[in-house]
């Protein structure tokens, strides 16, 4: 009743009313960052800024905004677009002098936590999944198994590398000697992050975090990776009171958008990577499986 009487009555009018009636209800806007972080497809859309900013912006947009709330339940993925997600909260959050709240459901892992970062307080759930401070690259060989069946693997080239980890070709020392050297960049710009954003709440830790482990929700807290053990709704009411407005902002469902938004992602021009139907849906599909599979789901 209070919000109707503020969103239709006039300012001048609200001062000869009880401040009872016009009182406003604090509003969080809750942002939701559910499944694999840029394992995009026509059909099947992960987490990405393209897929994710027009929320975000909404969010720390929002009339009346107290703070903005995100929900993580993901495994990980690209290292690129959980970075991008994490600088334009940040950047909003700075602009828009709001705090940021993470609350970490079944899964907040990999690119998952790094997405949990961009929070100044982190919440989970006793038993979610959280760290997984590593990078990781899979692929797989099947140069033998085309061998036996007698077929030939053809490919041509401009560029020495273009064809480093073909899994139809045998594995060469140096690919992987290269693949190693880029994983420590990345790993290292994750650790850092870590470091810069958890501080000294990491020194309670009794082990290495950066190894790729990862740990439930409680033992998070024991080792300063997150903050304390709480679901979103409780907690928002903790701070803000039981009256809380909590508005999801979800992101848009167009087909058309997602579309757009993931072509815009893989871009325009064929590198060696392209959008391929239902073969890339299907890889897509496998992917995201596999991501969720290493922590039990």
């Amino acid at each position: 009743m209070n919000g109707a009487l503020n969103e239709f009555l006039p300012e001048s009018w609200k001062s000869y009313l009880p401040a009872a009636l016009t009182k406003r209800a604090p509003v969080v806007p809750v942002l939701r960052f559910s499944g694999p972080i840029g394992v995009v497809t026509p059909l099947r859309p992960g987490i990405s800024l393209s897929t994710s900013a027009a929320a975000i912006d909404k969010a720390f947009s929002m009339s009346g905004a107290k703070a903005v709330a995100i929900q993580i339940n993901s495994p990980g993925g690209s290292a690129v677009q959980s970075m991008l997600i994490f600088k334009r909260i940040r950047a909003l959050a700075a602009e828009k002098d709001l705090k940021v709240y993470v609350f970490a459901e079944d899964v907040a892992a990999s690119g998952g936590y790094l997405l949990a970062l961009a929070a100044d307080e982190i919440y989970a759930d006793p038993s979610s999944i959280v760290g997984s401070i590593g990078v990781i690259t899979a692929t797989f060989g099947v140069n033998e198994l085309i061998n036996r069946i007698g077929v030939q693997r053809r490919v041509y080239t401009a560029g020495e590398s273009k064809d480093i980890l073909d899994p139809f070709l045998p594995e060469k020392p140096s690919d992987v000697e290269r693949i190693k050297a880029l994983q420590s960049d990345v790993h290292q710009a994750f650790i850092d992050l870590v470091k810069t954003r958890r501080g000294a709440k990491l020194d309670k830790a009794d082990v290495n975090l950066f190894t790729g482990e990862f740990w439930s929700g409680k033992r998070a807290l024991e080792l300063g990776l997150i903050d304390g053990l709480s679901d979103l709704r409780s907690k928002m009411r903790e701070v803000y009171g039981d009256d809380v407005n909590l508005k999801l902002v979800a992101p848009s469902t167009s087909w058309f958008r997602r579309r757009r938004g993931v072509f815009a992602e893989s871009g325009a021009l064929d590198f060696g990577f392209s959008p391929g139907g239902f073969a890339a849906d299907l890889i897509s599909a496998i992917e995201a499986r596999a991501l969720w599979s290493r922590f039990g789901f």
